[in-house]
């Protein structure tokens, strides 16, 4: 669906480098008893918190209302509400209460994160024009309304959101951007000798599985480890009911991957933590496993796709397809829409290849579209197996449904794939110097919220 998408680019909160934990405990460090500081063990670690934390007054954080100001910039409750809407536009299915109450302080977080990455952009004289932004918003629309900037507006505004709260995420990604490239890039180096090295270790492994996988990964302490558990297992709930992985990754994970909706790329599974391994191995591609506990924290896994290393993959031929499909009438009954079908199936049958599909098409009513340019691995997984055994002219077995109507995918061409080598030394040098950059961008972000003034109200 073409919503679907936008919705999936929107719920990334403007490509936040790092989003903050929804679950972590806010606890509020009153002065103790030294008394009792002496017989109580403290928590391990540099802050001196007894783990018998005794609150003083009254402390509600959801009697607090989804509005701060930060270093003097105000963050409205509508700023909130009309992020949150992007994000439930692209979970596809209801969130319930608790949940939606988490989203919007993660949100909250999420927008706190913005308006310091804008704020230092600006400190450090990196301005992106109004200009600018309004062409990335039209852009996005492009993708997915046709050129039709008013479509797109008049879609946000339905669903609760609005195209200011879309151009400010536009505007916080821009900033941030800019700011790495020039604050934090510049001073990031990888050595020839790296780079070759790990060109070796992939010609070492070559003809081994490796895989492609999606995380969201939360930190937890053995003192919250239960409530971090019970909050991933209810993100894989909202996952399994047809939630965007991508844009819970982007507003859940506490990984240096959140940015890039959670996706690591393809990795061997000697390159993961044991625990992670151990799931993956087992795993099909559109598979969800979790929780999984690891280090310091649990993860969802999420395996997108996998492929043998440095081998080619059929799956990567560029086909050339047309789509033969045959609309069914409101109303219509069984045995209708079964002669329907037999004259459909007949009729593609009997078409002598691709340049003859359009007239006898026409004949039946059914509609033809053209495709160029499809990679064989981006088609639904029913229909790969059946299309990379077709020879040119050939058709898939119809599929559909009485709602949907019937097709048939003709292939019209194929371009198989050519023998995998290693990647390219530039290409490789610039992944790794990436990863730093994440890395550095991470540091950076937290640096900013330490030294940031905030108010709640």
């Amino acid at each position: 669906m073409i919503h679907r998408t936008l919705s999936n680019w929107l719920c990334g909160a403007a490509a936040m480098a790092v989003v903050a934990s929804p679950i972590a405990a806010q606890t509020a460090a009153q002065p103790a008893d030294p008394a009792a500081q002496a017989t109580t063990p403290s928590i391990t670690g540099a802050l001196d918190i007894p783990a018998d934390v005794a609150i003083l007054g009254k402390n509600d954080p959801n009697s607090r209302k989804p509005t701060a100001v930060v270093n003097g910039q105000i963050v409205t409750g509508t700023d909130v509400d009309q992020r949150v809407a992007l994000i439930v536009a692209a979970s596809r299915s209801e969130i319930e209460p608790a949940e939606l109450q988490r989203l919007r302080m993660q949100v909250l977080r999420n927008l706190i994160d913005e308006s310091l990455q804008i704020q230092e952009a600006r400190a450090q004289q990196i301005e992106v024009s109004q200009a600018e932004v309004d062409q990335t918003y039209a852009r996005v629309a492009a993708q997915n309304f046709g050129q039709n900037v008013e479509a797109m507006d008049a879609y946000l505004t339905r669903i609760g959101s609005s195209s200011n709260s879309l151009k400010r995420q536009i505007l916080g990604e821009l900033s941030w951007q800019r700011l790495l490239r020039r604050n934090v890039a510049p001073f990031v180096n990888v050595s020839a000798e790296e780079v070759n090295e790990m060109l070796q270790r992939l010609e070492a492994s070559r003809g081994t599985e490796e895989y492609r996988l999606g995380e969201i990964w939360l930190s937890a302490t053995p003192e919250n480890a239960a409530q971090v558990e019970a909050n991933i297992n209810q993100i894989i709930e909202q996952l399994r009911g047809g939630g965007s992985f991508l844009g819970y990754a982007r507003q859940y994970s506490q990984s240096s991957t959140a940015a890039a909706g959670g996706d690591l790329g393809f990795v061997r599974l000697e390159m993961l933590p044991s625990e992670l391994a151990v799931a993956a191995r087992q795993m099909q591609p559109g598979q969800l496993v979790g929780p999984i506990a690891n280090s310091g924290g649990y993860s969802i896994l999420y395996l997108i796709d996998k492929r043998a290393v440095l081998t080619s993959d059929a799956r990567d031929a560029v086909l050339s397809l047309k789509q033969i499909s045959l609309k069914f009438e409101p109303g219509i009954t069984e045995s209708q829409a079964q002669a329907k079908l037999a004259t459909f199936t007949t009729t593609v049958q009997a078409m002598k290849g691709c340049g003859d599909a359009d007239n006898r098409a026409q004949a039946i009513g059914a509609e033809v579209v053209s495709n160029d340019g499809i990679v064989l691995r981006s088609l639904p997984e029913q229909l790969q197996p059946l299309l990379m055994e077709l020879q040119v002219g050939q058709t898939t077995p119809p599929f559909g449904s009485a709602r949907d109507g019937v097709s048939v995918l003709m292939l019209c061409g194929r371009d198989d794939p050519q023998a995998t080598g290693a990647p390219d030394f530039d290409d490789l040098m610039s992944q790794l110097e990436d990863d730093r950059v994440n890395k550095r961008a991470q540091r950076y972000m937290r640096d900013l919220r330490n030294d940031a003034v905030i108010e709640y109200n």
